[in-house]
């Protein structure tokens, strides 16, 4: 199931601009405290360094990824999530707009 609306959030209104703007966010902050990034990474190859286990939710679009220590490149669609480790890095790759929520741990 794709998350299409997040309710009763803080936004940080400064988006949050990595690798020359082909990857732009903005941090939400639920009632709870937990925080979350809503994005849009554009088409490229970009590494991402983890600090907490993240979990990045496909909601529009798709994208390949490879986990830190492992050859393999996994596809994932609107609909379906990955989980990162902390402390870890990964690669992502996408050829068409690939929008995402990332749930951070």
């Amino acid at each position: 199931m794709t998350t299409e609306k997040i309710d009763g959030v803080s936004v940080n209104t400064q988006a949050n601009v990595y690798f020359d703007g082909k990857c732009v966010s903005h941090g939400l902050t639920l009632p709870d405290g937990t925080k979350l990034s809503v994005g849009v990474i554009l088409p490229s190859t970009l590494t991402f360094n983890t600090g907490a286990p993240e979990i990045m939710e496909c909601v529009g679009g798709f994208c390949e990824y490879k986990l830190d220590g492992s050859d393999t490149w996994v596809k994932s669609s609107a609909g379906e999530e990955f989980s990162i480790p902390g402390n870890s890095k990964f690669e992502i790759r996408v050829t068409e707009p690939y929008h995402y929520i990332c749930h951070f741990g």
